[in-house]
Protein backbone atom coordinates (compact mmCIF):
# COMPACT_ATOMS: atom_id res chain seq x y z
CA UNK A 1 0.00 0.00 0.00
CA UNK A 2 2.92 2.52 0.54
CA UNK A 3 4.50 1.79 -2.70
CA UNK A 4 1.23 2.35 -4.71
CA UNK A 5 1.48 5.89 -2.91
CA UNK A 6 5.00 6.63 -3.60
CA UNK A 7 4.75 5.70 -7.20
CA UNK A 8 1.63 7.58 -7.33
CA UNK A 9 3.30 10.73 -6.35
CA UNK A 10 6.14 10.70 -8.93
CA UNK A 11 8.64 8.12 -8.01
CA UNK A 12 10.34 10.64 -5.80
CA UNK A 13 10.04 14.02 -3.44
CA UNK A 14 9.44 17.30 -4.98
CA UNK A 15 13.11 18.56 -3.65
CA UNK A 16 14.37 16.12 -5.80
CA UNK A 17 12.96 17.65 -9.34
CA UNK A 18 15.98 17.47 -12.43
CA UNK A 19 14.91 20.84 -13.86
CA UNK A 20 14.58 23.09 -10.61
CA UNK A 21 17.87 21.79 -9.63
CA UNK A 22 19.60 22.38 -13.17
CA UNK A 23 18.18 26.19 -13.34
CA UNK A 24 19.79 26.58 -9.49
CA UNK A 25 22.93 25.14 -10.81
CA UNK A 26 22.86 27.59 -13.75
CA UNK A 27 22.08 31.11 -11.96
CA UNK A 28 24.99 29.91 -9.12
CA UNK A 29 27.28 29.53 -12.28
CA UNK A 30 26.26 33.02 -13.94
CA UNK A 31 26.46 34.58 -10.95
CA UNK A 32 30.04 33.27 -10.38
CA UNK A 33 31.24 34.25 -13.91
CA UNK A 34 29.88 38.09 -13.65
CA UNK A 35 31.87 38.21 -10.47
CA UNK A 36 34.87 36.96 -11.60
CA UNK A 37 34.43 39.02 -15.09
CA UNK A 38 34.09 42.26 -12.48
CA UNK A 39 37.38 41.31 -10.72
CA UNK A 40 39.21 40.97 -14.41
CA UNK A 41 37.81 44.05 -15.23
CA UNK A 42 39.03 46.18 -11.78
CA UNK A 43 42.98 44.22 -12.53
CA UNK A 44 42.97 45.49 -16.02
CA UNK A 45 42.27 48.75 -14.84
CA UNK A 46 44.52 49.24 -12.10
CA UNK A 47 47.29 47.48 -13.93
CA UNK A 48 46.99 50.29 -16.85
CA UNK A 49 46.52 52.70 -14.10
CA UNK A 50 49.90 52.20 -12.74
CA UNK A 51 51.27 51.60 -16.36
CA UNK A 52 50.09 55.24 -17.36
CA UNK A 53 51.62 56.81 -13.91
CA UNK A 54 55.10 55.04 -14.77
CA UNK A 55 54.84 56.26 -18.13
CA UNK A 56 54.41 60.00 -17.23
CA UNK A 57 57.23 59.62 -14.53
CA UNK A 58 60.16 57.95 -16.80
CA UNK A 59 59.39 58.72 -21.08
CA UNK A 60 57.47 61.79 -20.67
CA UNK A 61 61.18 63.84 -21.26
CA UNK A 62 62.10 61.13 -23.37
CA UNK A 63 59.38 60.94 -25.82
CA UNK A 64 59.86 63.55 -28.95
CA UNK A 65 56.95 66.38 -28.61
CA UNK A 66 54.21 65.46 -31.83
CA UNK A 67 53.87 68.59 -33.99
CA UNK A 68 50.82 70.30 -33.71
CA UNK A 69 49.90 70.27 -37.33
CA UNK A 70 51.38 69.54 -40.30
CA UNK A 71 53.98 71.34 -42.29
CA UNK A 72 53.00 71.24 -45.54
CA UNK A 73 55.92 72.91 -47.06
CA UNK A 74 57.89 70.18 -45.68
CA UNK A 75 57.85 68.15 -48.98
CA UNK A 76 58.15 71.11 -51.68
CA UNK A 77 61.77 72.08 -49.45
CA UNK A 78 62.67 68.48 -49.77
CA UNK A 79 61.82 68.75 -53.41
CA UNK A 80 63.69 72.01 -53.88
CA UNK A 81 66.69 70.78 -52.40
CA UNK A 82 67.25 67.73 -54.76
CA UNK A 83 66.58 70.34 -57.59
CA UNK A 84 69.27 73.03 -56.62
CA UNK A 85 71.86 70.11 -55.86
CA UNK A 86 71.54 67.78 -58.45
CA UNK A 87 68.61 68.97 -61.13
CA UNK A 88 66.22 66.33 -60.11
CA UNK A 89 62.93 67.83 -60.18
CA UNK A 90 61.17 64.67 -60.25
CA UNK A 91 59.90 65.54 -56.61
CA UNK A 92 58.81 68.62 -57.76
CA UNK A 93 56.82 67.63 -60.42
CA UNK A 94 55.48 64.53 -58.67
CA UNK A 95 53.66 67.42 -56.15
CA UNK A 96 52.67 69.00 -59.11
CA UNK A 97 50.51 66.11 -60.52
CA UNK A 98 49.40 65.09 -56.63
CA UNK A 99 47.69 68.72 -56.46
CA UNK A 100 50.24 69.57 -53.35
CA UNK A 101 51.94 72.36 -55.05
CA UNK A 102 50.22 74.02 -57.61
CA UNK A 103 51.30 77.31 -57.36
CA UNK A 104 54.86 77.06 -56.31
CA UNK A 105 56.02 75.02 -59.85
CA UNK A 106 56.13 76.46 -63.19
CA UNK A 107 57.23 74.71 -66.58
CA UNK A 108 60.51 73.30 -66.39
CA UNK A 109 61.89 75.56 -68.42
CA UNK A 110 60.84 78.42 -66.93
CA UNK A 111 62.10 77.36 -63.33
CA UNK A 112 60.47 76.38 -60.52
CA UNK A 113 59.46 78.81 -57.62
CA UNK A 114 61.78 78.76 -54.26
CA UNK A 115 60.09 77.00 -51.16
CA UNK A 116 58.06 79.38 -48.53
CA UNK A 117 60.75 79.48 -46.15
CA UNK A 118 63.41 80.72 -48.57
CA UNK A 119 61.21 83.29 -50.20
CA UNK A 120 60.22 85.00 -47.18
CA UNK A 121 63.81 85.07 -45.93
CA UNK A 122 64.65 86.82 -48.71
CA UNK A 123 61.84 89.35 -48.38
CA UNK A 124 62.33 89.89 -45.43
CA UNK A 125 66.17 90.78 -45.80
CA UNK A 126 64.92 93.39 -48.38
CA UNK A 127 62.33 95.63 -45.89
CA UNK A 128 64.85 94.97 -43.47
CA UNK A 129 67.60 96.53 -45.23
CA UNK A 130 67.85 100.53 -45.97
CA UNK A 131 65.53 100.60 -48.78
CA UNK A 132 62.60 102.81 -49.56
CA UNK A 133 60.76 99.54 -48.87
CA UNK A 134 60.50 100.03 -45.19
CA UNK A 135 58.71 103.88 -45.97
CA UNK A 136 56.76 103.31 -49.47
CA UNK A 137 53.68 101.41 -50.13
CA UNK A 138 54.37 97.87 -51.14
CA UNK A 139 51.29 96.16 -52.78
CA UNK A 140 51.55 92.82 -53.98
CA UNK A 141 49.71 91.79 -57.71
CA UNK A 142 49.30 88.86 -59.80
CA UNK A 143 49.13 91.03 -62.96
CA UNK A 144 52.02 92.58 -65.37
CA UNK A 145 50.84 96.36 -63.81
CA UNK A 146 49.69 98.12 -61.24
CA UNK A 147 46.95 100.66 -61.26
CA UNK A 148 46.98 103.32 -58.52
CA UNK A 149 43.57 105.81 -58.85
CA UNK A 150 44.32 109.13 -57.62
CA UNK A 151 41.87 112.36 -56.45
CA UNK A 152 43.82 115.53 -56.16
CA UNK A 153 40.95 117.70 -55.47
CA UNK A 154 38.54 118.15 -53.02
CA UNK A 155 34.57 118.01 -54.17
CA UNK A 156 32.77 121.45 -53.98
CA UNK A 157 30.79 122.72 -51.57
CA UNK A 158 28.66 125.99 -50.72
CA UNK A 159 26.35 127.01 -48.12
CA UNK A 160 22.51 126.92 -48.78
CA UNK A 161 20.33 129.55 -48.57
CA UNK A 162 16.37 128.32 -47.93
CA UNK A 163 14.70 130.25 -50.77
CA UNK A 164 17.73 130.31 -53.41
CA UNK A 165 18.72 127.53 -56.07
CA UNK A 166 21.59 125.49 -55.08
CA UNK A 167 24.35 125.81 -57.82
CA UNK A 168 26.63 123.60 -58.92
CA UNK A 169 29.87 122.69 -57.01
CA UNK A 170 33.04 121.14 -58.51
CA UNK A 171 33.78 118.07 -60.05
CA UNK A 172 36.61 115.86 -57.84
CA UNK A 173 39.36 115.29 -60.41
CA UNK A 174 40.63 111.56 -60.43
CA UNK A 175 43.96 110.47 -61.78
CA UNK A 176 45.55 107.49 -63.34
CA UNK A 177 48.94 106.12 -62.42
CA UNK A 178 49.96 102.96 -63.72
CA UNK A 179 52.71 101.18 -62.60
CA UNK A 180 54.56 98.54 -65.16
CA UNK A 181 55.92 95.37 -63.48
CA UNK A 182 59.99 94.68 -64.54
CA UNK A 183 62.02 91.68 -63.99
CA UNK A 184 65.00 92.03 -61.75
CA UNK A 185 67.39 89.11 -61.94
CA UNK A 186 70.39 87.67 -60.36
CA UNK A 187 72.76 84.38 -61.11
CA UNK A 188 75.01 83.15 -58.14
CA UNK A 189 77.32 80.02 -58.97
CA UNK A 190 78.57 77.16 -56.97
CA UNK A 191 80.57 74.42 -57.61
CA UNK A 192 78.83 71.16 -57.99
CA UNK A 193 81.49 69.82 -55.53
CA UNK A 194 80.06 72.43 -53.29
CA UNK A 195 76.71 71.28 -53.68
CA UNK A 196 77.27 67.73 -53.35
CA UNK A 197 78.34 68.31 -49.66
CA UNK A 198 75.31 67.67 -47.53
CA UNK A 199 77.06 69.99 -45.25
CA UNK A 200 76.43 72.70 -47.19
CA UNK A 201 73.36 74.99 -46.81
CA UNK A 202 72.42 75.63 -50.48
CA UNK A 203 69.27 76.99 -49.49
CA UNK A 204 70.59 79.92 -46.97
CA UNK A 205 73.74 80.13 -49.50
CA UNK A 206 70.96 81.09 -51.92
CA UNK A 207 68.62 83.11 -50.47
CA UNK A 208 71.55 85.23 -49.03
CA UNK A 209 73.37 86.14 -52.32
CA UNK A 210 70.04 86.53 -54.42
CA UNK A 211 68.63 89.48 -51.70
CA UNK A 212 72.06 91.04 -52.11
CA UNK A 213 71.66 91.15 -55.33
CA UNK A 214 68.18 92.73 -55.67
CA UNK A 215 69.05 94.80 -52.80
CA UNK A 216 71.31 97.11 -54.51
CA UNK A 217 69.72 97.22 -57.80
CA UNK A 218 65.87 97.95 -56.02
CA UNK A 219 67.50 100.75 -53.83
CA UNK A 220 69.26 102.53 -56.64
CA UNK A 221 65.94 102.25 -58.79
CA UNK A 222 63.60 103.39 -56.23
CA UNK A 223 65.88 106.01 -55.65
CA UNK A 224 67.01 107.28 -59.35
CA UNK A 225 65.49 104.70 -61.80
CA UNK A 226 64.43 106.07 -65.23
CA UNK A 227 61.62 103.18 -66.08
CA UNK A 228 63.02 101.98 -68.42
CA UNK A 229 63.02 98.39 -67.73
CA UNK A 230 63.35 99.21 -64.15
CA UNK A 231 61.27 100.89 -61.46
CA UNK A 232 61.08 104.78 -61.79
CA UNK A 233 62.58 106.32 -58.92
CA UNK A 234 61.05 109.86 -57.29
CA UNK A 235 64.07 112.00 -58.55
CA UNK A 236 63.66 111.46 -62.37
CA UNK A 237 60.04 113.27 -61.71
CA UNK A 238 59.97 116.51 -62.93
CA UNK A 239 61.13 119.13 -60.12
CA UNK A 240 59.76 122.90 -59.55
CA UNK A 241 60.30 125.52 -56.89
CA UNK A 242 57.70 124.79 -54.53
CA UNK A 243 56.47 127.91 -54.68
CA UNK A 244 55.46 127.58 -58.36
CA UNK A 245 54.77 123.87 -57.74
CA UNK A 246 52.09 122.09 -59.53
CA UNK A 247 50.74 118.39 -59.87
CA UNK A 248 52.74 116.07 -62.09
CA UNK A 249 56.03 117.35 -60.41
CA UNK A 250 58.01 117.57 -57.22
CA UNK A 251 58.39 120.94 -55.14
CA UNK A 252 61.91 121.70 -53.34
CA UNK A 253 63.38 124.36 -51.55
CA UNK A 254 66.92 125.94 -51.77
CA UNK A 255 69.47 125.71 -49.13
CA UNK A 256 70.62 129.46 -49.77
CA UNK A 257 74.17 128.48 -50.95
CA UNK A 258 75.09 127.44 -54.36
CA UNK A 259 76.95 124.12 -53.29
CA UNK A 260 76.58 123.75 -49.47
CA UNK A 261 74.12 124.65 -46.67
CA UNK A 262 74.67 128.48 -46.18
CA UNK A 263 77.10 129.13 -43.59
CA UNK A 264 75.16 130.96 -41.24
CA UNK A 265 71.40 129.72 -40.15
CA UNK A 266 72.57 126.30 -41.92
CA UNK A 267 69.51 125.02 -40.45
CA UNK A 268 66.49 127.20 -41.95
CA UNK A 269 66.65 125.06 -45.28
CA UNK A 270 65.46 122.10 -43.25
CA UNK A 271 62.91 124.05 -40.96
CA UNK A 272 61.83 125.45 -44.60
CA UNK A 273 61.62 121.92 -46.13
CA UNK A 274 59.33 120.71 -43.24
CA UNK A 275 56.67 123.18 -43.76
CA UNK A 276 56.90 123.71 -47.77
CA UNK A 277 54.97 119.57 -47.15
CA UNK A 278 51.31 120.08 -46.28
CA UNK A 279 50.01 119.42 -42.43
CA UNK A 280 48.49 116.25 -43.69
CA UNK A 281 51.81 114.82 -44.85
CA UNK A 282 53.57 115.59 -42.21
CA UNK A 283 52.55 113.22 -39.39
CA UNK A 284 53.69 110.34 -41.30
CA UNK A 285 56.57 111.88 -43.10
CA UNK A 286 60.40 111.18 -43.09
CA UNK A 287 63.86 112.54 -44.17
CA UNK A 288 65.73 110.02 -46.51
CA UNK A 289 69.52 111.54 -47.27
CA UNK A 290 72.87 109.52 -47.90
CA UNK A 291 75.53 108.98 -44.86
CA UNK A 292 77.26 111.90 -46.17
CA UNK A 293 74.69 113.81 -45.70
CA UNK A 294 73.46 112.95 -42.78
CA UNK A 295 77.03 113.69 -41.35
CA UNK A 296 76.49 117.07 -42.06
CA UNK A 297 73.09 117.55 -40.73
CA UNK A 298 73.69 115.65 -37.52
CA UNK A 299 76.18 118.86 -37.03
CA UNK A 300 73.72 121.79 -37.30
CA UNK A 301 72.05 123.13 -33.91
CA UNK A 302 69.48 125.80 -33.80
CA UNK A 303 69.84 129.62 -32.27
CA UNK A 304 69.59 128.09 -29.14
CA UNK A 305 73.16 125.98 -29.52
CA UNK A 306 70.46 122.36 -29.45
CA UNK A 307 71.20 119.92 -31.91
CA UNK A 308 68.66 119.15 -34.49
CA UNK A 309 69.53 115.52 -34.55
CA UNK A 310 69.21 113.06 -32.09
CA UNK A 311 69.75 109.16 -32.31
CA UNK A 312 67.45 106.63 -31.51
CA UNK A 313 67.28 105.55 -27.64
CA UNK A 314 66.66 101.89 -29.48
CA UNK A 315 68.73 99.64 -31.70
CA UNK A 316 65.54 99.31 -34.09
CA UNK A 317 64.66 102.46 -33.49
CA UNK A 318 65.58 105.26 -35.94
CA UNK A 319 67.59 108.65 -35.44
CA UNK A 320 65.43 112.34 -35.65
CA UNK A 321 65.69 115.39 -37.11
CA UNK A 322 63.52 117.60 -35.81
CA UNK A 323 61.20 115.04 -34.51
CA UNK A 324 60.80 113.34 -37.90
CA UNK A 325 62.50 109.33 -38.61
CA UNK A 326 65.90 109.53 -40.83
CA UNK A 327 66.17 106.64 -44.00
CA UNK A 328 69.97 106.56 -44.56
CA UNK A 329 69.54 105.45 -48.36
CA UNK A 330 72.99 105.58 -50.18
CA UNK A 331 71.84 106.29 -53.23
CA UNK A 332 70.74 109.43 -52.19
CA UNK A 333 72.76 111.88 -54.16
CA UNK A 334 75.91 113.61 -51.87
CA UNK A 335 75.45 117.55 -51.01
CA UNK A 336 76.82 119.27 -54.48
CA UNK A 337 75.79 122.07 -57.01
CA UNK A 338 72.12 121.29 -58.28
CA UNK A 339 71.54 118.24 -56.32
CA UNK A 340 68.80 116.86 -55.15
CA UNK A 341 70.52 115.59 -51.70
CA UNK A 342 67.72 115.38 -48.81
CA UNK A 343 63.84 114.18 -49.27
CA UNK A 344 61.40 114.68 -47.03
CA UNK A 345 57.47 113.46 -47.42
CA UNK A 346 55.01 110.90 -46.48
CA UNK A 347 56.46 108.30 -48.94
CA UNK A 348 53.73 105.76 -47.34
CA UNK A 349 51.39 107.64 -49.58
CA UNK A 350 53.87 109.38 -52.09
CA UNK A 351 55.43 106.01 -53.43
CA UNK A 352 53.97 102.96 -54.39
CA UNK A 353 56.10 99.96 -54.92
CA UNK A 354 53.89 96.86 -56.79
CA UNK A 355 55.40 93.47 -57.04
CA UNK A 356 54.53 89.78 -57.75
CA UNK A 357 54.85 87.15 -54.69
CA UNK A 358 56.78 84.56 -56.40
CA UNK A 359 60.51 84.42 -57.00
CA UNK A 360 61.51 81.80 -59.51
CA UNK A 361 64.88 79.76 -59.54
CA UNK A 362 66.73 78.46 -63.16
CA UNK A 363 69.33 75.87 -62.54
CA UNK A 364 71.88 75.98 -65.38
CA UNK A 365 74.63 73.38 -65.18
CA UNK A 366 75.83 73.24 -68.85
CA UNK A 367 76.23 77.09 -69.76
CA UNK A 368 79.67 78.11 -66.83
CA UNK A 369 80.79 74.06 -66.06
CA UNK A 370 81.99 72.97 -63.66
CA UNK A 371 80.06 75.39 -61.63
CA UNK A 372 76.18 75.33 -61.72
CA UNK A 373 74.53 78.71 -62.60
CA UNK A 374 71.43 79.84 -60.50
CA UNK A 375 69.16 82.00 -62.55
CA UNK A 376 66.91 83.97 -59.69
CA UNK A 377 64.07 86.30 -61.15
CA UNK A 378 60.96 88.46 -59.49
CA UNK A 379 58.81 91.12 -61.05
CA UNK A 380 58.84 94.61 -59.25
CA UNK A 381 58.23 98.25 -60.37
CA UNK A 382 57.82 101.75 -58.58
CA UNK A 383 56.45 105.51 -59.08
CA UNK A 384 55.72 108.36 -57.46
CA UNK A 385 51.26 107.89 -56.95
CA UNK A 386 51.16 111.86 -54.76
CA UNK A 387 53.34 114.57 -55.96
CA UNK A 388 52.21 116.12 -52.99
CA UNK A 389 53.19 114.16 -50.51
CA UNK A 390 56.91 114.72 -51.02
CA UNK A 391 59.22 117.34 -51.14
CA UNK A 392 62.48 117.81 -51.76
CA UNK A 393 66.00 120.26 -50.78
CA UNK A 394 68.01 121.65 -53.71
CA UNK A 395 71.70 122.43 -53.16
CA UNK A 396 71.54 125.92 -54.93
CA UNK A 397 70.85 129.65 -54.06
CA UNK A 398 67.40 129.48 -55.24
Amino acid sequence: MTETKARADGGMPKAQNPAAEAKAAMTEFLNAFKGFQTDVTQSLQQQEERLTMLDRKTMTYGRPALSAAADVDVPHKKAFGAYLRSGDDDGLRGLVLEGKAMSTAVAADGGYLVDPQTADSIRSMLVSTSSLRSIANVVQVDATSFDVLVDRSEVGSGWATEAAATSETATPQIERIAIKLHELSAMPKASQRLLDDSAFDVEGWLAGKIATRFIRAEAAAFISGDGVDKPKGFLTAPKLANGSWAWGSLGYVPTGAAADFAPTNSVDCIINLVYALGADYRANAAFVMNSKTAGAVRKMKDADGRFMWSDGLAASEPARLMGYPVLVCEDMPDIAANAFAIAFGDFNAGYTIAERPDLRILRDPFSAKPNVLFYASKRVGGDVTDYAAIKLLKIAVS
